[in-house]
């Protein structure tokens, strides 16, 4: 809370908070996304895992630069980071080494630092613009591909305020990762702080605040997927500033994440329902799961909302949070009529000990 005088009077200024809404559609997205991240195993690794980490890596650093109109294919973007000669234009296999360089770093980089963000830029874009690194001093415009202007960002003026802002939000906000990483890359898109290269950083920074939640993140190649969805992003910025509210953005997104894990290596997931008994050694169903994620984002709904949630009884309902109390992954706090559920931290490790 910032503090300022006048008339020698204090003045509360509230801290800012991007404009978002969760829709219910967002709720059962992070519910299904958070019990497949559940069901991953990353305990061990293999060549194949490695091999696999690098096709996907690939795919990541092809999907974002062709969204800024790079026309190299995942074979000749293998071809360069393999160190061999590839015949095409200088701009485009620096736009692919500056990501590759990019995409090394991304487990070290804090989200949260204005540091880090403009170091990202300094590796992605040092060969194609002047001053890599630098937020912009000028006034631009987001241009379509048929030359339309579909966003004016803020003033020049005003981008160093307003990433510190969004910055300190991303710090202090007890928003769900999936959430604050959606609203995240929304708002620096809508700041556009640099040049150029805002989209390949901002989704960037996406993956990275995704991986500081769950590491397997760093090996999803969600960026590709955003990229055969092209139009759709594009579409959902536009509509999330036209309403003032970053929740179409976020439906998207989260739809794009889910397609990416599902995309993924099939061998590396174990999916969730009649299955998890036998990989993780208890047995939960993939309502189980869901309700588990639901009470994350909820810590007080009743059994009377959650049969309403599952169009099912309210004794049904009742039998849910008792089998997860059972299992040790929620409990009880205060009474029943005022109290909340808490979520075990660690319950993903213990469905994994059991």
């Amino acid at each position: 809370m910032l503090s300022i005088h006048k008339n020698n009077k204090i003045l509360l200024m509230k801290k800012y908070t991007p404009p978002y809404t969760i829709s219910e559609k967002a709720i059962n997205l992070i519910a299904e996304i958070s019990a497949l991240v559940e069901s991953i195993s990353l305990n061990t690794l293999d060549s194949q895992d490695l091999r696999l980490r690098k096709t996907n890596l690939i795919k990541t650093i092809h999907g974002s630069t062709a969204i800024e109109g790079n026309t190299l294919t995942e074979k000749q973007i293998t071809a360069i980071l393999n160190g061999k000669k590839v015949v095409a234009p200088q701009k485009e296999i620096d736009e692919v080494m500056g990501a590759a360089a990019a995409y090394e770093q991304i487990n070290k980089i804090n989200p949260c630092k204005i540091d880090d963000l403009l170091k990202i830029h300094t590796i992605m874009m040092s060969n194609l613009v002047d001053e890599p690194g630098v937020f912009r001093t000028t006034q631009v415009g987001v241009i379509d591909a048929s030359g339309n202007v579909i966003h004016m960002p803020p003033n020049a003026s005003e981008v160093f305020a307003l990433i510190n802002e969004l910055l300190e939000w991303l710090k202090r906000t007890d928003a769900h990762p999936l959430i604050k990483s959606c609203v995240f890359h929304y708002e620096f898109e809508f700041i556009h702080p640099f040049i150029d290269g805002n989209g390949r950083v901002g989704r960037f920074l996406q993956t990275a605040i995704l991986g500081k939640w769950k590491k397997i993140f760093y090996d999803i190649p969600i960026e590709n997927i955003v990229w055969q969805n092209q139009n759709g992003y594009y579409l959902a910025l536009r509509r999330s500033s036209l309403v003032g509210d970053s929740f179409p953005f976020i439906e998207f997104m989260l739809e794009r994440i889910k397609e990416a894990i599902l995309a993924i290596d099939k061998k590396r997931i174990k999916h969730v329902g009649v299955n998890v008994g036998v990989n993780v050694g208890v047995k939960l169903s993939a309502r189980e799961c869901d309700l588990l994620e639901l009470l994350r984002l909820d810590s007080t709904l009743t059994a009377v909302r959650i049969a309403e949630t599952y169009s099912i009884s309210t004794r049904q309902a009742e039998r849910l949070l008792t089998s997860l109390k059972k299992k040790g992954l929620i409990s009880r706090k205060g009474s029943d009529k005022s109290g909340y559920w808490e979520v075990v931290k660690n319950a993903a490790a213990k469905l994994k000990k059991h």
